[in-house]
């Protein structure tokens, strides 16, 4: 298959700066959604130097208007001439005790969380559709899956992309397109850094394999998901946490 055209919402985050440098190794099409901090992006960016001939492009977008995302499809595949692969990367935490948060706040985190990804998906299926090829990948947590306190909207919002990604999965699997999720655990890069440090080591202690991910490794996950050897897998949930859970 010609080289692949990749859309990878919430580029701008911890782990967006570890999947653009592996997609940029693999000598993909890149396309980079960012709503906020373009500098960070920019940052990010630098480690493709040692890739000239990778073709990246940046888009800024709030995925959580409809309007926004069908001008980002759009653009991209104007830009690349189709989507092969879509990664739903971009994701919001704000954190309280669940009699505590706000109801702005839940919302926020869910418009951008679930919806946003819904949004993308929706829209960039029928692209995929035209080739009778696609990938769609869902970064999600190990949070909803264990329960932690102070995260009820961001647990919900995971809790969605769940069910998001086996209907979707069921929907489009004729089509040749398959749709997988991957709930990480707590690795070296993105929210892990705004929890305080005593706290770190507390979650640290708690994984059996008693340290953080390899960011590298979630790259490895996506990798074999994106390969076309991996045609039997979808609807699933990958969890890749150390034994978290």
């Amino acid at each position: 298959m010609p080289c692949k055209k990749v859309l990878l919402t919430g580029a701008s985050g911890g782990i967006g700066k570890h999947i653009i440098s592996d997609l940029a190794a693999k000598g993909m099409k890149i396309a980079l959604q960012y709503n906020t901090n373009p500098e960070k992006l920019t940052e990010h960016l630098s480690n493709t130097e040692k890739h000239p001939d990778t073709e990246i492009k940046s888009f800024k977008a709030d995925i959580t208007s409809e309007n926004e995302v069908l001008s980002l499809i759009e653009n991209v595949k104007k830009e690349f001439g189709s989507i092969d692969i879509l990664i739903n990367n971009a994701g919001l935490s704000i954190n309280a005790m669940t009699w505590k948060m706000s109801l702005k706040d839940w919302n926020n985190v869910l418009s951008v969380n679930l919806t946003g990804s819904f949004l993308c998906t929706k829209h960039v299926i029928p692209v995929m559709k035209e080739n009778n090829f696609g990938r769609i990948i869902y970064i999600s947590s190990v949070v909803p899956q264990i329960g932690v306190p102070g995260t009820s909207a961001y647990a919900a919002s995971k809790a969605g992309i769940a069910g998001l990604c086996k209907t979707v999965s069921k929907e489009v699997i004729k089509n040749n397109i398959t749709v997988n999720m991957i709930s990480l655990g707590y690795f070296e890069a993105g929210l892990l850094f705004q929890i305080p440090e005593d706290i770190r080591k507390q979650i640290k202690e708690s994984i059996p394999i008693k340290k953080f991910g390899d960011p590298a490794e979630i790259s490895e996950c996506i990798n074999y998901i994106c390969s076309e050897k991996s045609s039997y897998l979808t609807g699933q949930s990958i969890n890749l946490n150390g034994g978290l859970y």
